[in-house]
């Protein structure tokens, strides 16, 4: 097995020459071409990638409310929503203290459909990315306004079931 600074060169090699797109794109590419898919949308989400040492000098730190501060990455994840398949259409590795929602347009895939996201995403940058691919944003509230106080939360609660249904799913693929 190779040392872990052989994978690092590696990857920063990959990076500087612009190879780990073009790979990227070939495989999801091939993927794409044996699979039957009926794509109705994306779920675009991040999960963090810890570093093996903080002598990393790309990684950064992050803390998330009630965890630990991690030193490492983000890949930001553009999975297609359909139900059959889980196939990743788009990724984006950047430092862990990248904002989701600045970050987020870089995996949502050309004809994205519509857009299954957490609240992390809500936002001016994110949302003009997805309409200029000709998205349409599905992201989960976190407050609505009304004036009957019952009625408004019902609507909150069947908006965010609806999305949560579809943007769950992405969590299984991290999870493998």
């Amino acid at each position: 097995m190779p040392e872990r600074t052989a994978f690092v060169r590696f990857r920063r090699e990959l990076a500087f020459l612009s190879i780990d797109r073009i790979l990227f794109d070939a495989v999801t590419g091939q993927l794409k071409a044996r699979a039957i898919q009926n794509k109705t949308g994306t779920i675009v989400d991040a999960t963090i990638i810890a570093s093996q040492t903080e002598r990393d000098d790309e990684a950064r730190w992050v803390k998330h409310k009630g965890r630990k501060a991690v030193y490492g990455f983000k890949a930001h994840v553009g999975v297609g929503a359909d139900a059959t398949t889980a196939l990743v259409e788009r990724i984006a590795i950047t430092p862990a203290n990248i904002n989701d929602g600045r970050a987020g347009p870089d995996a949502v895939p050309d004809d994205p459909g519509e857009i299954f996201a957490d609240s992390a995403y809500r936002g001016n940058h994110f949302r003009d990315a997805v309409r200029s691919k000709g998205g349409t944003l599905r992201i989960a509230a976190t407050a609505m306004w009304g004036r009957n106080e019952k009625e408004t939360l019902a609507r909150l609660k069947a908006w965010n079931d609806a999305v949560h249904q579809t943007r769950g799913r992405i969590e299984k693929i991290f999870g493998t």
